[in-house]
């Protein structure tokens, strides 16, 4: 059996937004997040990012906990709105912040996986036009260009944007996610601006030198429920477009699909964009981030069925569509495959299918890294103060061993990073939603190692031991 090669990348990963707090120190200002959680309803129970897992603080602590972990890169985010509040001037305590997360990496030998964008705008380019302003693309190159400036002569792997589907669809279609806009128009427009900002930056970071640039997208494997019922077989070929095709066509073949061109036509996908604009976008990646969870069952049916929801994190609670095109709904649960609490089934099988298949249909295919894979439980403490998460610890192990089939079916995966490192703001779900190997007692702040943390702790141990790929970590201590 092909295991996995050296030199493979074992790590986790988080975003600023989501560990930081210190939502207002040190000059950062609001993001969309920051206003979107003071709107009454928009986040469970009032929750806010203002402390969240203190990480702004407890940084030393946190990255002395990866290294016991045995992590070989740690996937994280810088916050706009901290390095370029209200996107004025550069903060220096902004950016010494994230010099010194990534000196104290580097000192522990574990590898800083940047990403410049995952989700949290400054508020005040929201209200120029945010992502339905093509003005925004050209504000993010800027950013990128202002943290490569301090962070480039030590961070080599940079990544653009974290899952471009959601900043676009579910914050200006759905209105589920910050800025909370419902406006379809805007979402198509999103989509390109946020793509024409990846092109931009790209550009600006190889020009000063970066060694790696790539970008995350969220994936999916859309199945109609029926395959025998052309309109289920329609609507799985719509949520492909959206989903996925809407996001690696323009990527990686310079171009939007064609019926995703007439699926949005009405909405002016090609009123966006302007000569040059796909072969800017289209310059070769270094690595393509693969963010899966679970796959989508469609049907052009909704009324036919209990559901009244469609493809929002697998939710089953009434919500907006994401997409401005016909109605159809996506079920969270396949005959024989549990839930997670996220209610979105556990089927690694699709992990597999999933890495494969982007290696068949595209030529131009870059490396890949699973850049977040996990699973939300309602974990429990024990009386000796253990989290026992046997279902995340599965998940993980089984999903491991997905990634395992992809490469042996020829799929050219070098890394898997788990999400999330930490218990975190979970977004519209607040903190009532736990996804970390580390448990975040939200009271004290102190953290505590899962099961799943030691169990992963095991794996990479163990990988480190066979393949001498680097120096062997002993797993951290119960």
């Amino acid at each position: 059996m092909t295991d996995f090669p050296p030199g493979f990348l074992w790590g986790s990963a988080t975003a600023a937004a989501q560990i930081e707090g210190a939502a207002f120190e040190d000059g950062k200002e609001a993001s969309i997040w920051d206003a979107f959680a003071r709107v009454p309803g928009a986040v469970l129970n009032g929750d806010t990012l203002d402390v969240a897992d203190d990480h702004y603080h407890r940084m030393p602590e946190d990255v002395a906990l990866m290294k016991r972990l045995g992590l070989h890169a740690y996937r994280f985010s810088t916050s706009w709105s901290r390095i370029k509040p209200g996107d004025r001037e550069f903060n220096r305590k902004g950016l010494d912040f994230y010099s010194r997360l990534v000196d104290e990496l580097l000192a522990n030998g574990i590898v800083p996986w940047l990403t410049l964008y995952h989700w949290d705008l400054p508020q005040a380019v929201q209200e120029l036009g945010g992502w339905a302003s093509r003005d925004t693309a050209y504000r993010f190159r800027d950013y990128a260009e202002g943290v490569y400036a301090v962070l480039g002569d030590r961070v080599t792997r940079w990544t653009t944007f974290n899952e471009p589907f959601c900043s676009s669809w579910l914050g200006y279609a759905a209105g589920v996610h910050a800025p909370g806009v419902q406006d379809p128009r805007q979402a198509v427009a999103a989509v390109h601006h946020l793509h024409l900002g990846h092109g931009l930056a790209t550009k600006r970071l190889r020009e000063l030198g970066a060694e790696e640039v790539g970008i995350t997208l969220n994936l999916t494997n859309a199945l109609p429920r029926d395959p025998s019922d052309e309109a289920d077989l329609d609507a799985a070929r719509r949520i492909d477009g959206l989903n996925n095709r809407i996001f690696l066509d323009p990527l990686l073949r310079g171009e939007y699909p064609e019926d995703v061109r007439h699926d949005l036509a009405e909405y002016g996908i090609d009123d966006n964009v302007r000569d040059g604009d796909l072969e800017l976008i289209s310059q070769p990646l270094d690595f393509l981030g693969v963010n899966h969870y679970h796959d989508d069952q469609v049907s052009a049916h909704p009324l036919e069925h209990a559901l009244e929801t469609h493809l929002v994190q697998g939710s089953t609670r009434p919500v907006a569509s994401p997409f401005p095109t016909a109605e159809f709904v996506t079920f969270p649960q396949r005959e024989g495959l549990s839930l997670t609490a996220m209610e979105w089934e556990v089927n690694p099988v699709g992990l597999t299918t999933l890495l494969v298949r982007l290696g068949r249909e595209y030529d131009t295919l870059p490396a890949l890294y699973v850049t977040e894979n996990g699973a939300a439980y309602d974990d429990v403490v024990s009386e000796d103060g253990a989290i026992h998460d046997v279902e995340r610890t599965a998940y993980i192990r089984d999903h491991i061993d997905a990634v395992r089939a992809a490469i042996e079916q020829g799929a050219d995966v070098r890394g898997y990073f788990v999400w999330s490192l930490l218990d975190n703001f979970e977004w519209a779900w607040g903190y009532g939603k736990r996804f970390g190997i580390v448990r975040v007692d939200y009271d004290t702040l102190e953290r505590t190692p899962k099961d799943s943390a030691l169990a992963y702790a095991s794996i990479i141990a163990d990988h480190d031991a066979s393949t001498q790929a680097s120096p062997v970590v002993s797993p951290i201590a119960g």
